[in-house]
Formats: structure tokens, C-alpha cells, sequence
């Protein structure tokens, strides 16, 4: 079961998705890291996350021919998801006895911050199921600093497996519309990140893994890029450098630098890629964003080794514009992803 209380998700175990205070008054000593507006972390280790962004609760619909609902895939952590189902595509074509490719999404926000539950993502999949005419399952997971990584990757492989054994059960209301052997992997951001550290853990076994769908891959290293470095950001870009230090101190383990595997996907201590059983990706850049270099050169290193890899950068636009708030003024390049994420997931069946 599932309930709402203070803005937050609680699920039946008590445990909430949000980090907002409920020590109203309490000192909990200096802020020791902050990101305005998002996040702040006290010297006793208490976290206040403002609510920056509105929950919206899964009977809000913005696309009506989109069905969602809430699940619990484990109490004991808290994680649970969101379903996105089409009953029809845009032009109105029903697909009451189509069997429907299985999305599981990862959201963003750093690993620290961010929700299933959040309005942007809710609109933003839903639109997305509805155009790709695919299930989308949206994980929430355990955020950082509170569990830092691999709490993140756990969920989402503890999420992959639940559906894998929900789909071979073979019922109910989300279930019987998905085909039990076309299941892709993707997110946004840390949301990507998390989807490709998944995806590493569970091929090459997973056969019915089809493909990862990576939207600004949120990867590091100690070495800047050229964009990193030198990019002008727009005005509404989710991502600065310094933001992006931030989260990765309060995402990795303590001490850990940002060459860690968990972080760098290249770096000299993470696994090769060739020894990973990676299926086909599509790798969504967008030209404006802090991590275009470093998106670019996971594509280029993915195809040296001997990876299925496609990619798309997106003009004009900067990191995360895909659900950003005034996202309206990006329409034509959200439209485009939205088609190249369809054309993905038929591409690789």
C-alpha cells in the first residue's frame, strides 16, 4: 500500500521518499554542502531536501490514454514504482491485445535528489509510453548521502528482478500488457548512469534484456572535458560543474574519487567494456550540456569495443531540458527524442 503524507510518498513500512525535515527548529550544526534550492547537507549528517519540484499522486493523468499506477517492490528499502500503460497510440490505434516492449526508467537528480513521484517525470513518461507505445515502469529508489552508491544500482537491480518475476507470473493489471521477453533499461542523468550499471550486472545472462536507453548519462572522471570546462551554459540547463562536483561528494563513498567505476565508466579501475555483455544503447546528448564531451567519448569507446551504440545530440539545448519546468520552448527537440527512443525500441525487438 501506499499513501501520501507531507508531499512525500510513505510507503506501508513508514519509510518516505523525500528528505524533508521533520525537526522543525532543531540546530543541526553548519551547512557542510548545499545545492540551492535542492539540497543541503548539516554537519551532524541531517539532509533537508526543499521541495523543489511538485509530487503529483499517480491518478493525475496528463495523458489520457495513458494508465498509471503505484506498486511497492520492497518495504524493507522503501523502493517502489510508478506504471505508465498505453491504451492507445497518439492517433487514437487501440492496442487492447498488443503485447508492449517493458521500459524500466531510473529518474535524475544526482542521485541525491529527485522522485518518481516528481510532476516533470510523471508528465514527461507518460508522454513517452503514449509515443513509443511502450510500458514504462519508473523506479524510485534510495537517494544520497543518506545511502550512497551502490544503494542506487542495488534498487534498480532489486527493480529489474521484481518485474522479471511479475512478468513471469504473468497477471494483472500492468503485466498482461507487456511482452515477457522485450524489457529495456533507461533513465535520465544519474537515471542513465544507474541503467548502465544495472545492465552490467545482469548480462550477459539476461537475454530478454533488449537495449539501454541513455538520456545525458551522468558519468565523471578526475580529468575535465573540453565541455566541462569551456561550455556556455543556457539559462535553464539542470547541471553546472559545480553542481555536479557537489553530487558526486555525497553520491560516492566517502573518499572515493571521481575515477571510481561507480562514477567513471572509462576509468583505469573500471571493468573493460569488452568484457561486459552490454546489449544495443541509444545514447540522447544534448549539445548544450556540461557532459557532451564525455557522452561522446562513452560512445566512441562503447563502438571500439565492439558495442552496439547509437547516439542523437540535441541542438541548442542543455542537460535535462527533457523535464525541465519550462521545458515548453524545447518542444521540438523533446519531440525529436521521443521519436528516436520509439525508433530504438523497434529497432531492437
Amino acid at each position: 500500500m501506499i499513501r501520501r503524507r507531507m508531499g512525500a510518498i510513505q510507503l506501508a513500512s513508514g519509510s518516505t521518499t523525500a528528505g524533508l525535515s521533520l525537526e522543525a527548529g532543531r540546530d543541526h550544526g553548519p551547512v557542510v554542502e548545499e545545492i540551492r534550492g535542492l539540497i543541503r547537507l548539516h554537519k551532524d549528517g541531517h539532509v533537508e531536501r526543499p521541495p523543489a519540484v511538485p509530487e503529483v499522486p499517480c491518478t493525475w493523468s496528463p495523458v489520457p490514454e495513458v494508465r498509471t499506477g503505484d506498486v511497492v517492490i520492497d518495504s524493507s528499502t522503501g523502493t517502489w514504482a510508478r506504471f505508465y500503460v498505453p491504451t492507445c497510440h497518439q492517433q487514437g490505434q487501440q492496442l487492447q491485445q498488443q503485447l508492449l516492449p517493458l521500459l524500466v526508467y531510473f529518474h535524475g537528480g544526482g542521485f541525491c535528489v529527485g522522485s518518481a513521484a516528481w510532476s516533470c517525470y510523471h508528465e514527461f513518461l507518460a508522454r513517452l509510453a503514449s509515443h513509443a507505445g511502450c510500458v514504462v515502469m519508473s523506479v524510485n529508489y534510495r537517494l544520497a548521502p543518506e545511502h550512497r552508491l551502490p544503494a542506487c544500482y542495488e534498487d534498480g537491480l532489486a527493480a529489474v528482478k521484481w518485474a522479471r518475476r511479475q512478468l513471469q507470473a504473468g497477471s494483472g493489471w500492468w503485466r498482461a500488457r507487456c511482452d515477457l521477453n522485450r524489457v529495456y533499461l533507461g533513465g535520465d542523468s544519474a537515471g542513465a548512469a544507474a541503467a548502465y550499471n544495472v545492465s552490467a550486472r545482469l548480462c550477459p545472462s539476461a537475454s530478454y534484456l533488449r537495449g539501454l536507453v541513455l538520456i545525458q548519462p551522468f558519468f565523471g572522471g578526475e580529468a575535465r572535458t573540453g565541455s566541462e570546462k569551456s561550455a556556455v551554459q543556457p539559462p535553464k540547463s539542470a547541471l553546472s560543474l559545480a553542481t555536479s562536483d557537489c553530487y558526486w561528494r555525497l553520491a560516492l563513498p566517502a573518499g572515493a574519487d571521481r575515477d571510481h567505476p561507480w562514477c567513471n565508466p572509462l576509468g583505469r579501475r573500471s571493468p573493460k567494456l569488452e568484457s561486459l555483455g552490454l546489449p544495443p544503447a541509444l545514447v540522447c546528448i544534448s549539445e548544450a550540456d556540461i557532459l557532451k564531451d564525455r557522452n561522446l567519448e562513452f560512445c566512441r569507446a562503447m563502438r571500439k569495443a565492439g558495442k552496439t551504440v547509437e547516439h542523437a545530440v540535441y541542438a541548442g539545448v542543455g542537460h535535462g531540458f527533457q523535464v525541465l519546468h519550462n521545458y515548453h520552448a524545447s518542444q521540438a527537440r523533446i519531440q525529436e527524442m521521443l521519436t528516436h527512443i520509439k525508433s530504438f525500441l523497434s529497432n531492437y525487438r
